[in-house]
């Protein structure tokens, strides 16, 4: 189906409002595809439609787009609020400096005590080398996503020791049972941003394949993953997000995440009547 056609297609499933829920898998390709490219313009970043890619891609840099992605839960107009309100350039002051002036920043979980640790993690880590670097050493050799986030998480963890309930929830922690593993959406997510390169998507890494990415499944991408019949499973885990993540890839082997921000935006904006 050529573009045009594509493009009148959806609108009139948009007009119509059909129940996407007898739609084909291939209707439901035609409509992401579509969406894909809709969403894939820089007006898709803005305090009118916040997201913490807003922040991160003023930037460019790995190290900050790291903490504006951990940080990335809850309503994201509080999330671009409160990553407006940080000063990234201690990353590359004292840590003496770093306690000063964090002292009263908090989010949600995260006491002052917490922002601070991360911040000093990630100076420590800025002077040993690249997070890219870390993240590949464990990725390399079966060229597997979740090995390099072990590795990384385990490094992360070493170099500031910090244990508190919330700053656990905000690194993460490394799974005690592969059968029972999280979606880790958060590193997903810093990871589309690092790997994939388009008008969103940052692209800074060169050393990983897009082509192994995970999906970085929220809430609104599960829910509404399975609407439209892209994701059998139920349980919100890492198995939903190999499930869906291979659903895409039969759709584009080189780039099956490419869909992750356009299903993100149709479950948060209710755009779909399902």
């Amino acid at each position: 189906m050529k573009l045009p056609m594509m493009r009148m297609y959806v609108s009139i499933i948009w007009v119509n409002t059909l129940r996407f829920d007898v739609l084909k898998l291939s209707e439901v390709k035609i409509l992401l595809d579509a969406e894909v490219e809709k969403r894939n313009v820089i007006t898709e970043l803005s305090l009118d439609k916040p997201d913490p890619l807003l922040i991160a891609s003023q930037y460019k840099d790995e190290s900050i787009a790291l903490i504006c992605a951990l940080f990335a839960y809850g309503n994201a107009g509080q999330i671009v609020k409160f990553l407006v309100s940080l000063d990234f350039s201690l990353l590359d002051e004292s840590e003496k400096l770093i306690r000063k002036t964090l002292s009263s920043h908090y989010y949600r979980f995260q006491k002052p005590e917490d922002v601070i640790a991360l911040f000093i993690a990630m100076k420590r880590l800025k002077e040993e080398g690249s997070i890219e670097d870390l993240f590949y050493e464990g990725y390399r050799k079966e060229h597997n996503i979740l090995d390099g986030l072990w590795h990384f998480i385990k490094t992360l963890q070493s170099v500031n020791p910090h244990s508190t309930q919330g700053y656990r929830f905000l690194i993460g922690a490394l799974p005690k049972k592969i059968t029972a593993v999280g979606t880790y959406k958060r590193y997903m997510m810093y990871l589309r941003w690092m790997v994939r390169n388009d008008t969103l998507d940052m692209g800074l890494w060169s050393k990983i394949d897009k082509k192994d990415l995970l999906m970085p499944l929220d809430t609104h991408t599960f829910k509404m993953a399975q609407k439209l019949k892209l994701l059998k499973r139920r349980s919100y885990d890492m198995k939903a997000v190999i499930e869906l993540t291979e659903r895409f890839r039969k759709w584009d082997q080189k780039d099956p995440v490419k869909y992750d921000f356009a299903l993100y935006r149709l479950g948060q904006e209710k755009l779909l009547e399902i």
